[in-house]
């Protein structure tokens, strides 16, 4: 009888233990591993450096000579390092621009820097870049132009075995690689092994796409694809430094490719109800142009124009590509150089101090009443912890007590993404004098989204979801 009573008392204290509230389902679609990855790194850096860093093109014809290449001092080391003090976490290096010239000794060309005068023909700087980037712990990734302004064969599908043979053989002497990077510039007037004429592709099939980077995902399986349409990561429509206000990091590939006209809108604000995570990458030069020229010295943006434009990229949820083309030494300018520390500085003074890292919260309303949805989610420093709403509850209010009187310039959101993007609108209202008051509204939120406060002084701050897709599933807040 005695463990009849045992049962009993067992059965009575496992039903009336607390039940475990359920996580919020995903709201897909959501973030693959690489692309998770990809959003963290938040700053990269692109590299210009080819035939028309000494020609003074920005576009070569395809017909340079290969003679011209000749950097005196080179050092891909100076670059890397430079970068890392700067913040990036990795480097975009382009391999082949439009005029075909190669930056490695490919078989399958003349047309590259083993026929060049720099090291007698033997340098490699996919092989240095890649090797300092390893050195400086930065991830290293690649850019193949489509179009090749030198090769015969552009337009008919030899060149697309040319094309393919090239990735097979980057992909397998250098690596790993994150990002492999690809554009819209397809076709044109151009070199082509003398003809010197005018060819036109069909941007949509002529590279065959799928088959391309099935091959390339063979090599490397983590590999993100940037593009127009992706289908790791989109163009984000403009090459200014700004990605839109509401931006979605869905869209619907399903007719997007690279070159199409008249996407630049779709791609700059992403589309609520997207059949894929493609999420935007901001690219856009420090200087005028994408190579170094010296007459743009004086053009160089400076720390506080880069600071703005992390504002426009990271701050809205996107990953910022700043190029930074080396000069005709072979090494990145000091005016360059200095500008990024200067960013740099900037950054870490901006974001140096949470004033509510472990304020007080109180929130409208948290899942199942459960602590591990509560407030303290927001702002215990812990990107995996988040505080959520019911199902049926897309809408909210966070209110944090700072405990005082403080100017506050800039606040910090962001949503757990890996259960996908869900907050359409919201607003942020200060306390004075026990009267609240709007000075700041948003859209999207995504991974990270940052707004100007412009040092209003206030003793609280109050965020009021407004609309949502789902509940709302919000990992951070901070207030600098």
């Amino acid at each position: 009888m005695k463990y009849f009573y045992l049962l009993l008392i067992t059965v009575f204290i496992f039903n009336c233990s607390p039940k475990e509230t359920p996580s919020p389902a995903p709201l897909l679609p959501v973030p693959a591993a690489n692309q998770l990855a990809w959003h963290q790194m938040e700053l990269n850096a692109f590299v210009h450096f080819t035939t028309n860093t000494f020609t003074g093109k920005e576009w070569g014809y395809g017909d340079e000579s290969p003679a011209i290449f000749n950097p005196t001092q080179y050092n891909a080391d100076q670059w890397v390092q430079i970068f890392k003090n700067a913040g990036f976490k990795g480097v975009i290096l382009t391999c082949k621009h439009h005029d075909g010239f190669c930056l490695w000794p490919s078989k399958y060309t003349e047309h590259s820097v083993k026929n060049s005068p720099w090291q007698q023909g033997q340098g490699d700087v996919v092989r240095d870049v890649m090797r300092a980037c390893k050195k400086y712990e930065l991830k290293f990734g690649v850019y193949l132009s489509p179009w090749d302004r030198n090769h015969a064969d552009y337009g008919s599908t030899a060149y697309i075995d040319y094309y393919r043979n090239q990735l097979n053989e980057l992909f397998t002497t250098y690596g790993p690689v994150f990002e492999m990077w690809f554009d819209g510039a397809n076709g044109g007037d151009g070199y082509y092994g003398g003809k010197r004429e005018k060819r036109s592709i069909q941007g949509s099939t002529y590279y065959d796409w799928p088959t391309t980077l099935n091959q390339v995902r063979e090599l490397e399986p983590e590999i993100l694809f940037f593009s127009d349409a992706g289908p790791g990561v989109r163009w984000v429509g403009n090459e200014r430094g700004v990605a839109g206000e509401t931006n979605w990091n869905t869209i619907s590939p399903d007719t997007l490719y690279a070159g199409k006209a008249g996407i630049e809108n779709l791609l700059n604000t992403g589309a609520e109800n997207g059949t894929h995570w493609i999420p935007a990458e901001v690219d856009v030069s420090i200087r005028k142009g994408w190579f170094y020229h010296a007459e743009e010295d004086t053009l160089v943006k400076t720390p506080e124009q880069l600071f703005d434009i992390y504002l426009t990229s990271v701050g809205r949820g996107s990953t910022l590509l700043l190029n930074i083309p080396p000069d005709k030494r072979g090494l990145v300018h000091t005016l360059d150089s200095s500008s990024l520390m200067g960013f740099r500085a900037l950054l870490d003074s901006a974001f140096k101090t949470n004033i509510v890292s472990g304020k007080p919260v109180q929130v409208s309303s948290f899942r199942g009443k459960d602590e591990k949805y509560g407030a303290s989610n927001l702002v215990d420093n812990d990107a995996e912890t988040y505080w959520a709403t019911d199902d049926a509850v897309t809408t909210g209010s966070i209110e944090i007590d700072l405990g005082e009187t403080k100017p506050l310039n800039f606040i910090l959101l962001q949503e757990y993404i890996p259960l996908g993007q869900r907050i359409k609108a919201f607003t942020v209202e200060v306390r004075n004098n026990n009267t609240w008051q709007q000075i700041a509204e948003g859209t999207t939120i995504g991974y990270k989204r940052i707004l100007k406060l412009n040092g209003v002084n206030s003793d609280a701050i109050r965020i009021i979801i407004t609309d949502s897709k789902a509940s709302p599933v919000i990992s951070n807040i901070a207030v600098y």
